[in-house]
C-alpha cells in the first residue's frame, strides 16, 4: 500500500479552507502566518514558497520576511520580539537552517511558544514529552496523521526510528511511545553511531527514517510486512530532469516497496503532510489567541 501524503494533505487543506471561510464570513480577520527567511538558500526558498501557497489555499494571510545572509543574531532576535508582540500575527516560523554565525537554539527559544507553530520551542517540546497539549512539530504530526488515516496498527508494535534530530527523530519517537491512539509502541531510537544498524531496522514493524542519505535503507534492512515512513529528501543530480535534479528519499524505494505492507513515496509522502499539518497548527494558534471572538481591527 502506498501512503499517499499528497492526497491526504489536499483533503486537510480543503477542509481548512471551508472552515476558515465560515469563520471569516462576517469580516473577522483570517489566521496570519509569518515566515522569516535568512539568506536565499535554494531548498529553504522552495519550502517557504510552498508554505505560503498553502496559506493562500487555506484562506490565511501570509507574510515572508527576508533578511540578508549576514544579518546579525541580535537583529533577528529583535525582529522575533516584535513579531511576538504583534497581535495580528498568529503563527511564526524561522526557516532552518540558519547561517553558521546565528545560534538556532537562541532563535527558537526567542519565539513565543504560543506562536511556535513549528513546535520547536523548548516549552512545546516539553509539553510533548509529558503528553500534554502543545504544538507538535509538523513532520512528526504528519506521520501520525498518516498512521491514523490509514488505520495502521501501533499498539504493542515495535517502531524503529533512524535519526535523532530535534525536528523529526526525537519527537516522532516520543509520539509513537505515548500511551495514546495511535501510539503505545515500543520504540528504538537509532542514529549514525548505532552499531549494526540493520539488526534493529530488521526488527521494526514500523520504520521511520530521517537521515538525509539517499538510498541508505536497503531491502535487506527491512522486515517483510513492515510499514515504512521515509522522511529523508535529498536533491540528487539528474541531467534528464528539467531542474537538473530529482528528489530521493532515505529508502531504496524500488527494492523496498514490494516487501512492505505500506510505504511513503518521495516525493508525495511525508513532505505534503508536513505543510498541511503546519496549516493545522496555524489555525490552532489563531483559535487559541481568541482571534475569532475579539475580531481585532487595526484600531484595536
Amino acid at each position: 500500500m502506498i501512503l499517499d501524503g499528497r492526497k491526504i494533505s489536499e483533503q486537510i487543506i480543503a477542509d481548512l479552507a471551508v472552515r476558515v471561510a465560515a469563520m471569516t464570513a462576517d469580516g473577522t480577520r483570517p489566521p496570519h502566518l509569518v515566515a522569516v527567511l535568512v539568506g536565499n538558500e535554494g531548498a529553504s526558498e522552495t519550502y517557504v514558497a510552498a508554505k505560503m501557497r498553502a496559506c493562500e489555499r487555506c484562506g490565511f494571510t501570509s507574510t515572508t520576511l527576508r533578511l540578508d545572509v549576514d544579518v546579525t543574531e541580535e537583529h533577528l532576535l529583535q525582529l522575533i520580539e516584535s513579531l511576538n508582540s504583534d497581535t495580528a500575527v498568529d503563527g511564526l516560523i524561522v526557516q532552518l537552517p540558519l547561517p553558521p554565525h546565528i545560534d538556532e537554539h537562541h532563535v527558537i527559544a526567542a519565539i513565543d511558544p504560543d506562536k511556535d507553530v513549528d513546535g520547536f520551542h523548548p516549552t512545546n517540546v516539553g509539553r510533548l514529552s509529558i503528553g500534554v497539549p502543545g504544538f507538535v512539530g509538523a513532520t512528526p504530526k504528519g506521520i501520525m496523521t498518516l498512521i491514523e488515516h490509514y488505520g495502521i496498527a501501533t499498539d504493542g508494535h515495535h517502531a524503529v526510528v533512524v535519526g535523532r534530530s530535534n525536528i523529526v527523530g526525537r519527537p516522532v519517537a516520543t509520539l509513537l511511545s505515548l500511551k495514546a491512539a495511535p501510539g503505545n509502541c515500543t520504540v528504538t531510537l537509532c542514529h549514525s553511531g548505532t552499531p549494526d544498524l540493520a539488526r534493529f531496522t530488521r526488527e521494526a514493524d514500523i520504520l521511520v527514517t530521517a537521515v538525509g542519505n539517499p538510498g541508505f535503507i536497503t531491502a535487506d534492512m527491512v522486515k517483510p510486512g513492515a510499514v515504512v515512513f521515509d522522511v529523508g529528501i535529498t536533491r540528487v543530480p539528474d541531467p534528464t530532469s528539467r531542474t537538473g535534479y530529482r528528489l530521493r528519499g532515505d529508502v531504496d524505494y524500488d527494492a523496498v516497496e514490494p516487501m512492505c505492507a505500506a510505504i511513503t513515496p518521495v516525493p508525495g509522502g511525508v513532505g505534503p503532510m508536513t505543510i498541511a499539518t503546519l496549516m493545522q497548527n496555524t489555525l490552532q494558534a489563531y483559535l487559541r489567541r481568541g482571534a475569532v471572538e475579539c475580531n481585532e481591527t487595526p484600531d484595536g
